[in-house]
């Protein structure tokens, strides 16, 4: 019984894992078409190029994180009650509290990369090392399960 439950957990944390990859992967697309429409239109205007990848970066992140936490909550840890419970603008704020590492290593790595390649491939190897991350901080924290307490 106990290596029963074992793989039907494991099956679901796969599941669950599976579903924030994609989740992530839709994300990556929003950030790196932002990133692109930030970078090559919306502040052609700043005219020192360090300073427009800051501004492109600020709002790829931005996009793509609302994107995540909505498709994070609804999908991927729509079975959990802290994903029904919590009221949305709670929630949305221990996402993006959970998600500040993730984010700050995205960023400083791809402006660390963008040193030596394109900002866009930098941006993505970026994601790539931060998604485990936020996987975990998420999963323990912001979507965590809520054990009800048995009244005596």
């Amino acid at each position: 019984m106990i290596r029963f439950v074992r793989n039907v957990t494991g099956i679901a944390l796969a599941v669950r894992f599976v579903r924030f990859g994609l989740v992530g992967a839709s994300g990556t697309l929003i950030n790196l078409a932002v990133l692109t429409l930030g970078q090559e239109w919306l502040f052609r205007f700043i005219a020192e190029p360090g300073m427009r990848l800051n501004a492109s970066l600020a709002l790829a992140i931005s996009v793509a994180t609302v994107n995540n936490f909505y498709w994070n909550r609804r999908w991927t840890w729509g079975d959990r009650d802290a994903a029904r419970r919590k009221p949305l603008p709670l929630q949305f704020a221990q996402y993006v509290s959970a998600s500040a590492v993730s984010i700050t290593v995205q960023f400083v790595l791809t402006r660390l990369f963008a040193f030596w390649i394109h900002y866009l491939l930098a941006n993505l190897i970026a994601i790539g090392l931060a998604a485990v991350v936020n996987y975990l901080v998420n999963d323990r924290v912001t979507f965590r399960f809520l054990r009800r307490m048995r009244g005596g």
